[in-house]
């Protein structure tokens, strides 16, 4: 039975593609949905992705997650660098937690360069671009024992 891993996007992911390329290139969010969904499949996870601009649907995503899921991979994007709230509810969550960054965020503006969201994470990829979705699922996978 596949083991199920939320991976949650947070606010202005809907834009990827469209939103500063040059930056987070220009794959959109479908293309990282789909990407996520065929690496979850070679690695025997069910994926349940998810995006919101809005911090209370992750919040409680997360929630949903202590019931279904054996791990997460999130993007918090700006609510990264803001979200105590974020921070609670994913350290009420028992099965690891990768946190990727599509863009360097220490290569960015000093208020990128803090995330509350890391200090709960597993493991946290950056810089990567889009790829860096695998990378953690890759590292989730490994953390759950699929085999």
């Amino acid at each position: 039975m596949a083991l199920s891993i939320y991976v949650l996007n947070g606010p202005n992911l809907n834009l990827l593609g469209l939103r500063e390329p040059e930056i987070y290139g220009r794959q959109t969010l479908d293309d990282v949905c789909g990407l996520c969904e065929e690496g979850g499949s070679e690695l025997g996870l069910n994926i349940v992705f998810r995006q919101s601009n809005a911090e209370h649907d992750l919040i409680d995503w997360v929630h949903e997650a202590r019931e279904t899921a054996a791990g997460i991979v999130i993007n918090p994007a700006a609510y990264s660098h803001t979200s105590v709230a974020l921070l609670d509810a994913l350290n009420a969550f028992d099965g690891p937690v990768i946190e990727v960054h599509i863009s360097n965020i220490h290569k960015r503006e000093n208020f990128r360069h803090h995330s509350y969201v890391s200090a709960r994470a597993d493991g946290v990829i950056a810089g990567c671009g889009v790829e860096g979705y695998l990378l953690a699922l890759r590292r989730l996978a490994s953390l759950c024992g699929s085999p």
